[in-house]
């Protein structure tokens, strides 16, 4: 039985209930008035339920389309201006007693190099993150209690924190690890994570056990349920994703927002990200094994969709993906993008083969690039923590949010971090960019006090001083 307020996985992601929802859809395909209904309701910027998104996504009235992709758009700058967050992954280590067919990490990949970070090597690839301009990672670790306990996790964490170089700093860890429990998470919040990431691969059970048929990722429930467990445990904000091509998109979208629902129904605040990776190419996997594949046009729709059911949530799009669908991706949803990334353990001080790496890169430009790339395009680079260190996380983060204030903390934000990754990392082109763009945001700011302080510390900047925030 479908109960989104349940904390069992099965009744909260009922396959009853969404088997109903692509039936219902289907019986309503192309419905102007419920598409006209469904519209103007996402323009109250509240949110769609899981049967209104897919009404959208199944649309193909081009003159409707139009008005989704422009009304997500709309409401991505409404609540988040241009700025887009920067970030990148770190690989701490990939063995793993999963059987997952759709990883290179699985246990039965024999010719895959198995590598584990020493302390002293994450400082070293730290370092190197520094050098290139990051302020924010998240980490990524296979599942192995023995190679990869919490408490390696935990002194990984604090040695990130710990390693300075030059004027650089990682100001917020993301964590990225198989699904553990409260007490693991009360640890994790303990050590001053940002976000907690889970990704649910997908949400059709029988097609998920099939695809985990080893190890502990093979309980459907105790993973599905990571994200009660983590906000029980004290972490504020949690991320979701599903790895589009595994199973059906129409269904996975349901799913997904049918998560989402859940997590606002009984904690009040919902996913503070959601991703959504394609299945790509990688060692002794091939992406063609699986018939799920979407187009670049269907992938757009669905982060336009999602920008609309979720408007408050921050939405990523990793370098999976390649330049022009990064580009697409920007205008109607994505709000935190990752760049220069490297996806196998120990790939930036000393990069590795490509046969070690989680999955194939699709942009391979450096962080430099795309950082120009985005102010070209009069996006705001953004390496901004400040509201998980001011305390502005969770349901007061969403509050804020909801209300369309955030900018009014994240604009001054992100333009005090660009100018810091001008003055000690950038190229001479990107410099001269976006010290223009610095000059036209500051225009932007309509409380003259604010401006002041704005440029107060933008001097206070250029003399040597960092991390100043609001």
């Amino acid at each position: 039985m479908y109960d989104i307020k349940s904390f069992d996985a099965t009744n909260f992601i009922n396959h009853d209930e969404i088997i109903e929802t692509l039936k219902w859809a289907e019986a309503n395909k192309n419905n102007e008035k419920l598409i006209d209904d469904i519209i103007q309701k996402a323009k109250e910027k509240k949110g769609l339920t899981h049967r209104e998104a897919l009404i959208l996504l199944d649309c193909t009235i081009d003159e409707k389309n139009n008005e989704i992709f422009a009304l997500a758009e709309k409401i991505k700058k409404d609540f988040y201006g241009n700025r887009i967050v920067l970030f990148a992954p770190l690989y701490l280590s990939n063995y793993c007693v999963n059987g997952c067919v759709y990883c290179p990490y699985h246990y039965t990949n024999k010719h895959i190099p198995r590598k584990k970070l020493t302390q002293e090597e994450i400082e070293q690839e730290v370092i190197a993150l520094q050098d290139m301009g990051h302020k924010r990672l998240a980490i990524e670790s296979g599942e192995d209690p023995v190679h990869n306990p919490i408490e390696y996790i935990l002194e990984s964490i604090n040695t990130i924190y710990n390693t300075k170089h030059k004027n650089g700093s990682i100001r917020r860890v993301n964590v990225n690890i198989a699904a553990t429990t409260v007490d693991n998470y009360k640890k994790l919040k303990e050590a001053e994570i940002g976000t907690y990431i889970l990704f649910q691969e997908t949400y059709h059970k029988k097609n998920y056990e099939n695809l985990h048929p080893k190890g502990p990722k093979s309980n459907y429930k105790y993973h599905t349920e990571a994200m009660d467990r983590a906000l029980t445990g004290g972490i504020e904000d949690v991320g979701l994703g599903v790895l589009f091509g595994l199973s059906l998109y129409r269904y996975e979208l349901v799913g997904l927002i049918m998560h989402a629902e859940h997590l606002e129904a009984n904690f009040g605040v919902g996913p503070h990200t959601i991703s959504v990776p394609r299945i790509r190419k990688a060692d002794d996997i091939d992406p063609n094994s699986f018939d799920n594949g979407i187009d670049d046009d269907t992938f757009e729709k669905i982060i336009a969709v999602l920008r609309l059911a979720v408007p408050y949530t921050g939405m990523i799009v990793s370098t999976r993906e390649n330049v022009n669908v990064r580009k697409r991706s920007l205008h109607v949803g994505i709000t935190q993008i990752s760049g220069g990334s490297k996806t196998s353990v120990g790939g930036y001080a000393k990069p590795e083969k490509e046969d070690s790496s989680q999955f194939n890169v699709s942009d391979l430009r450096t962080l430099d690039e795309v950082v120009r790339w985005l102010i070209q395009m009069d996006y705001m680079p953004s390496f901004c923590t400040a509201c998980y260190r001011k305390g502005r996380i969770g349901s007061d983060f969403m509050e804020i949010c909801k209300k369309e204030q955030i900018h009014n903390f994240c604009a001054p934000n992100a333009i005090m971090t660009l100018k810091e990754y001008l003055i000690d990392y950038a190229s001479n082109e990107t410099k001269l960019a976006g010290e223009k763009l610095i000059k036209q945001e500051l225009l932007n700011i309509d409380n003259p006090i604010l401006k002041e302080e704005v440029i107060k510390n933008l001097e206070n900047i250029e003399k040597g001083i960092r991390d100043l925030k609001f």
